[in-house]
């Protein structure tokens, strides 16, 4: 059985492995999207600061993914036990991306999803 906590460090060595880790900033907090000074349509770089030390970062880009992931916790959880603190309740999915979306002028679309892992017997997870 492939459970998240396991699988993601598989994932993120690759993913080291194909752009460098010279490429990749790892707990830094994006606050802001900073917009394209002749496209007012487009973003052209995000704004942050490391949460581990003193540091503002300002990244500039040809092309910008928002990935933030949702809004996990906002809700309790009907898991119980260990269920309760497994990775895919992530901390860190504040919900951010909605704030950062609009405000660079993203429109939001199909937000009537609300993820609820399914339970079943001898096991838990997010299936289906």
């Amino acid at each position: 059985m492939i459970h998240g906590e396991s699988y993601k460090p598989i994932i993120a060595e690759a993913a080291k492995m194909a752009v460098g880790e010279e490429n990749i900033y790892e707990r830094v907090f994006i606050f802001e999207l900073l917009k394209d000074k002749n496209d007012p349509n487009a973003v052209a770089g995000a704004v942050g600061f490391s949460v581990r030390e003193p540091k503002f970062y300002v990244f500039k880009a040809k092309a910008v993914l928002l990935a933030t992931g949702g809004a996990t916790l906002l809700f309790r959880p009907r898991s119980t036990g260990e269920a309760a603190g497994r990775t895919w309740y992530a901390i860190f999915d504040t919900g951010s991306g909605y704030y950062m979306g609009p405000k660079a002028g993203a429109m939001l679309t199909q937000f009537e999803h609300r993820f609820i892992p399914f339970r079943f017997k001898d096991g838990y997870g997010p299936v289906g």
